[in-house]
């Protein structure tokens, strides 16, 4: 399937101490529209797709990997330093902190630059050394090539987090890296600003 879609928006990681990870999309531009989902992985490796439609859900598991996908009401907010999420069974009430050491030597980066999939497909190794399990470029579901474009980071400083009505534990950090595609979020807690840029062919430009 041959295609060009971008995202624009912020992608949130956040661990638990019960070994509960979520990585929230929340996207201010799409070719959805604006619209928020979440990627579950609890501690057993059982990864869920919680997405607000039953196109958004059917694009995203046909992009990353799940072993259930369910359609729920996504109510995802990022303010300047708070984080909300409602969808289905989860809910968090995060905390953002400050701008970490990476955002800040990303916001150096000429923005055309930073989002270019010809940079992001030459800066992957380099993003993974810089940020283990972290890439800019690589292969997606559906013969899809896919690209990270991100221009900040910051730090999630605090977060309350439950599922299905029970306290997921303490924030922890995102280990083991979440396995919902080629790329996993940073290891500590944060929320970044992204382009994600999604081609269907393997020769994406």
């Amino acid at each position: 399937m041959s295609g060009h879609w971008v995202f624009d928006g912020h992608i949130a990681g956040v661990g638990t101490a019960s070994g509960l990870r979520a990585v929230i999309g929340l996207w201010q531009r799409s070719p959805f529209g604006a619209f928020a989902d979440v990627m579950v992985q609890d501690a057993s490796g059982r990864r869920l797709l919680l997405a607000p439609t039953p196109l958004t859900a059917e694009f995203i598991s046909s992009t990353y990997s799940f072993d259930e996908v369910k359609v729920v009401d996504v109510q995802a907010h990022c303010g300047q330093k708070s984080l909300t999420v409602r969808a289905g069974p989860l809910r968090i009430d995060a905390a953002t902190g400050r701008r970490a050491l990476l955002g800040t030597a990303l916001k150096a980066v000429p923005g055309g630059l930073a989002v270019s999939t010809r940079w992001l497909r030459a800066i992957s190794p380099l993003a993974a050394l810089a940020v283990p399990g972290a890439r800019t470029f690589g292969s997606a579901g559906s013969g899809r090539t896919e690209f990270y474009g991100v221009t900040d980071l910051h730090h999630i400083a605090s977060a309350s987090v439950s599922w299905n009505g029970q306290d997921a534990g303490a924030l922890a950090p995102i280990r083991p890296a979440v396995t919902f595609g080629f790329s996993s979020v940073p290891p500590r807690p944060g929320i970044a600003r992204v382009r994600t840029t999604i081609v269907g062919s393997a020769d994406g430009r």
